[in-house]
C-alpha cells in the first residue's frame, strides 16, 4: 500500500503557512461526569498535530465522539473536554470551534472542530459536507486508523476534494504494519484467531486460510473446530451449525500444505468460574458436564514451538479465558512465545481489545512489533476487505 505521508510533506517543507486539517480518532471513553477514563487515543494522536505545528502549519483537528444524532450537538456530544486535554498534552491552547465552517487559525496554532458526527451528511459521506471540509484546508491528513473502515465525509469524502491528501504518522504506521503482516509477510506466517463464536470470525478465518502456513484458533472457535474433528466438547460454547464451514477452512489449509494444529489436551471445568472445579483433560476425554476453557500445557507447548519458528505472527484473540487465573496459562505461554519470536527477528502484530488486554496482562507490550489501534478496521483488514479510508489515500497518492 502506497500513500503520501505527513512526514514526507513536512520533510519537503510543504506545510509552512498551509491550512492543515487532521482527522484524528479522539473517541475516548468517559465516565458519567464526562471525565476521560483512558487517554490512549489522545496520546496516539499528538504526534501528527505536533508535526504539523512544528512545520509552521495552521492546524485544524477534527474527530467524532460517541454516537450523536446528526444535526444536533448536546453537551454530552461536545469535544470541549477532549480539546482541553489535547491542548494540555500538546503544551498549547487548542480552542474548540463550534462554528466550524468559518474556522480560522494562524500558522503555528491549532484549533479543534466540534464533533464531526453531529454534522448532517457525515455518516453517508455526503458530497456537500465533504466539499465544506475540503474548503477549510490545503492539506488533509487522515490519522484515524480506527475509522478507516468507515466511508464517511471526514474519512473518505473530504480526501476526494482536497489538493493534497495524506496519512498521518499513526495511520502510516498501521498501513506499514498491516502490509508487513500479510501482503509482504515473511514465512512461515502464523495467525492466531480467538473468540467466542466462529460466526463472528468466519470471514477472517476463510481469508487467512488462503494466506497462512499455520492457523491457530482458540476459545469458542476452537470448540467448533473440535466438533468438526469429531472430538467431545461436553457443554462447551460452540456453534454446531457451522461445523461444515470449519471443515471448509480445514480443507483450504490442507490443499495448500498448511495446517490448523489441534489440541492434545485442554483445561476443563464444570462451570464458567475461576472457583469452579477444573482439571487438565486429554482432548478425547472431555466429559458431558464439563466445558473447555483453555488449551492444556502440552498443547500450549506445541503452539509455542510453532510460534517461535514463525517469520510473521498475526494475533487476534486469546486461546482461553485468560481473565481467570486457572484458564490463563495457554494464552500466557503463547504470548511469551510471540515475544521470544519477535526478539529473534519475527514480525508480530497484535490487535483487538482482548488481545491488547492480554499483551498488557502478560507484560510483553515492548516485545511485540506492532500493536494495532484499529479495532474494527484491523478486523476488516484481516477479512481481506479494502479499507475505504486507506483506498482513497492510495488513489490520491497516484494523482
Amino acid at each position: 500500500m502506497h500513500v503520501k505521508t505527513l512526514e514526507q510533506l513536512a520533510r519537503d517543507g510543504l506545510l509552512a503557512g498551509k491550512r492543515v486539517l487532521i482527522r484524528s480518532d479522539l473517541n475516548a471513553p468517559r465516565d458519567e461526569n464526562g471525565r476521560i477514563t483512558n487517554e490512549t487515543r489522545l496520546v496516539a494522536s499528538v504526534p501528527a498535530v505536533r508535526l504539523a505545528l512544528d512545520a509552521g502549519a495552521a492546524v485544524m483537528v477534527m474527530s467524532h465522539l460517541g454516537r450523536p444524532t446528526e444535526g444536533t450537538v448536546t453537551p454530552a456530544d461536545s469535544l470541549e473536554g477532549i480539546a482541553r486535554r489535547m491542548g494540555e498534552l500538546l503544551g498549547c491552547d487548542m480552542p474548540l470551534v463550534s462554528d466550524w465552517e468559518n474556522a480560522r487559525v494562524e500558522p503555528g496554532k491549532a484549533v479543534m472542530l466540534e464533533n464531526c458526527r453531529c454534522n448532517v451528511g457525515e455518516k453517508k459521506c455526503g458530497d456537500e459536507l465533504s466539499k465544506k471540509y475540503a474548503a477549510l484546508c490545503d492539506v488533509y491528513v487522515n490519522d484515524a486508523f480506527g475509522t478507516a473502515h468507515r466511508a464517511q465525509a471526514s474519512t473518505v469524502g473530504v480526501a476526494r476534494h482536497v489538493s493534497v491528501a495524506c496519512a498521518g504518522p499513526l495511520m502510516a504506521a498501521e498501513i506499514d504494519a498491516l502490509t508487513k503482516s500479510v501482503e509482504e509477510a515473511r514465512h512461515p506466517l502464523a495467525a492466531i484467531v480467538g473468540g467466542s463464536k466462529v460466526s463472528t470470525k468466519l470471514t477472517i478465518l476463510s481469508n487467512l486460510a488462503e494466506k497462512v502456513d499455520r492457523l491457530i484458533v482458540g476459545g469458542g472457535i476452537l470448540n467448533t473446530f473440535l466438533l468438526a474433528a469429531g472430538k467431545p466438547i461436553g457443554k462447551s460454547l460452540a456453534e454446531p451449525e457451522l461445523v461444515d464451514e470449519c471443515r471448509k477452512v480445514l480443507a483450504v489449509l490442507a490443499a495448500k500444505g498448511a495446517s490448523l494444529p489441534m489440541p492434545v489436551d485442554v483445561v476443563v471445568a464444570k462451570a464458567f468460574s475461576a472457583d469452579a472445579e477444573h482439571r487438565v483433560a486429554d482432548v478425547d476425554d472431555v466429559r458431558d458436564d464439563e466445558m473447555i476453557l483453555d488449551v492444556g500445557p502440552k498443547t500450549a507447548a506445541n503452539l509455542a514451538e510453532i510460534l517461535k519458528s514463525a517469520g510473521t505472527i498475526v494475533w487476534n484473540g486469546p486461546v482461553g479465558v485468560f481473565e481467570m487465573a486457572p484458564y490463563a496459562e495457554g494464552t500466557r505461554v503463547m504470548a511469551e512465545a510471540i515475544a521470544e519470536a519477535t526478539d529473534k527477528g519475527a514480525f508480530s502484530i497484535a490487535g483487538g481489545g482482548d488481545t491488547v488486554s492480554a499483551v498488557t496482562q502478560f507484560g510483553i507490550a515492548d516485545r511485540v512489533s506492532y500493536i494495532s489501534t484499529g479495532g474494527g478496521a484491523f478486523l476488516e483488514f484481516l477479512e481481506g476487505k479494502k479499507l475505504p479510508a486507506v483506498a482513497v489515500l492510495e488513489e490520491r497518492a497516484a494523482d
